[in-house]
């Protein structure tokens, strides 16, 4: 190795690294030039020469190297130490210190880890355990809470050694799963894949408690246990089943057991129902997190609890599946299950206006499950009588809006509103009734909704005001826009003592009275006092 190479060198090198005593590294770190002088003459002295001769003669040899360029070979045998450039006592002495008297000698003596530059120090990281957050199958329960279920398991197949039946699970799924007793049923076949017809402790112990179903939240419990093991969602047919156990075990539905038909047709509008207000997407799919945002598992406990079905008002009253039914029925004059245009336009005593029925008959709120054209089946039935007489639910503003948006582009335009209000203008024409300007109803209309931007409505518009309904009830149809123009005290009083209940409770709650009254009246004029008569045309 060439000494004059480490010489050309000299401008990328450290100063520090010359470790001389006799001068200050902040000295040499101020002055670069003095450090490349003085490391260029330290190169070019004799035992520098010696020095690192000596080194590349051990690295050729093999031989381990300290770090501050000590050497093992002979050739080195003296040198302990890096040559000086300064002559020995050319170097001025220290001006002498007491050692008890310095204070910065006191503070490195009581501090010897100030004696370390703070750039060396290198502190350990502070490892922390981060729990598991994540399960793919669920969270394991606690060993408490396992104990206890073990134990209550224990207790309810006690006595059952070969396993429990069908009719004996009811307890186990009201007991040990919390879940309403017409999801024993669902749970029983869930567990027995090879029906059997019997659940043994161990197949419900890996089912529920090593399947970690115990620590999930009820609706993900109803979640994972109506939908099937291929799919992320639910659908209608999913619920069937439980639905079907509801009826056939319910004590408020003990009178429907005579006639499997309207078991069926409860079953259906029930899930019409349920679909219509918690499925937003409408795609008929229904996913865990829109199950967890509805009401559905609460609806679902009353039902289970309340021995009257008519008193759980959410999705599961009979009442309201009767005049669901029998509205649906009335305007079926040839029974064939479907309605067409003429036969809707007849609906509230003709209450709608022509444009608005094709608008519903083009299927621009919603497609009809109907596969006839021209045909509205119960299902689309279902779900226009809900929008139509509770227009204060979002379900309900979404399927009108679609209807008054002609060009589809997400505003209502005062042109769009005075389309549809000119058939109401002319109608209170014909009926004698003291006609309304549309540029009043538009004034009205704005100062009802007090939308953000002006000149055009949004649905966002619609969903911020409680009296949006109204909008639509203004534009086509007509006996609910005379009755809002009087405000019916009565009506007003009404909602006043009971705001839970929503527009859908009071209509039908007044139409089944209305209904069951026509219904004892042409009983009594038959000269019969049985309800469920078939040979009537009504279905009930």
């Amino acid at each position: 190795m060439d000494i004059d190479a480490v010489v050309g060198d000299v401008g990328s090198f450290d100063p520090e690294l010359l470790q001389l005593p006799e001068l200050s590294p902040f000295a040499l770190k101020a002055s670069p030039q003095i450090a490349e002088d003085l490391y260029a003459q330290w190169l070019s002295l004799p035992q520098t020469g010696r020095l690192v001769k000596s080194l590349i003669d051990d690295a050729t040899a093999g031989i381990p190297i300290n770090a501050l360029g000590n050497s093992s070979s002979a050739n080195a045998a003296g040198s302990n130490s890096l040559p000086s450039m300064f002559q020995a006592g050319s170097t001025p002495p220290l001006s002498p210190r007491s050692s008890s008297g310095s204070p910065r000698f006191s503070k490195l003596k009581t501090s010897p880890s100030s004696l370390r530059s703070p750039l060396k120090v290198v502190s350990e990281p502070v490892r922390e355990a981060i729990p598991q957050f994540y399960f793919q199958n669920g969270r394991p329960p606690p060993k408490e809470l396992q104990e206890h279920c073990l134990s209550r398991i224990n207790d309810l197949f006690g006595g059952h050694m070969d396993g429990l039946q069908l009719h004996e699970f009811k307890l186990v799924s009201k007991e040990l799963c919390k879940l309403p007793t017409f999801f024993s049923s669902a749970i029983f076949k869930k567990i027995d894949t090879s029906c059997s017809g019997i659940v043994t402790r161990d197949a419900f112990v890996r089912y529920w408690v090593d399947g970690n179903m115990l620590t999930m939240d009820t609706a993900t419990q109803i979640f994972k246990i109506l939908k099937q093991s291929d799919s992320n969602y639910l659908t209608q047919a999913d619920f069937k089943p439980i639905l079907l156990e509801l009826v056939a075990t319910h004590p408020g539905l003990e009178f429907l057991h005579g006639t499997p038909e309207f078991q069926e047709r409860y079953a259906e509008t029930v899930i019409y129902r349920i679909f219509y207000y918690i499925n937003r997407s409408g795609n008929g799919r229904l996913t865990l997190r829109e199950l967890k945002r509805g009401n559905l598992i609460a609806a679902m406990q009353h039902a289970d609890e309340e021995e009257d079905i008519n008193k759980v008002l959410r999705y599961f009253s009979y009442e309201h599946f009767y005049v669901i039914y029998c509205k649906f029925w009335e305007l079926d004059t040839d029974h064939d299950f479907l309605i067409d245009k003429e036969n809707l336009i007849r609906y509230g005593n003709h209450a709608l206006t022509y444009r608005i029925v094709d608008r519903v008959f083009s299927q621009i709120p919603r497609k009809f499950t109907s596969k006839v054209e021209g045909k509205m089946g119960y299902e689309d039935f279902v779900y226009f009588m809900l929008s139509e007489e509770d227009k204060s639910c979002e379900p309900s503003l979404e399927y009108w809006f679609k209807c008054i948006d002609l060009d589809g582009n997400g505003v209502l335009t005062p042109n769009e509103l005075q389309f549809f209000y000119e058939e109401q203008l002319h109608r209170m024409e014909c009926m004698a009734q003291e006609p309304v300007l549309f540029e009043d109803i538009l004034c009205q209309i704005v100062d009802m909704i007090a939308p953000e931007r002006e000149g055009y409505l949004t649905l966002a518009d619609l969903k911020g005001c409680k009296l949006s309904g109204n909008v639509f009830n203004i534009l086509f149809n007509l006996n609910k826009f005379i009755a809002f123009e009087s405000r019916d005290p009565f009506l007003i009083r009404q909602e006043r003592e009971d705001p839970t209940l929503t527009e859908w409770d009071r209509f039908a709650h007044r139409e089944y009275i209305r209904l069951s009254m026509e219904e004892d009246g042409e009983n009594a004029s038959n000269g019969s006092v049985e309800v469920w008569d078939e040979s009537l045309e009504a279905p009930f």
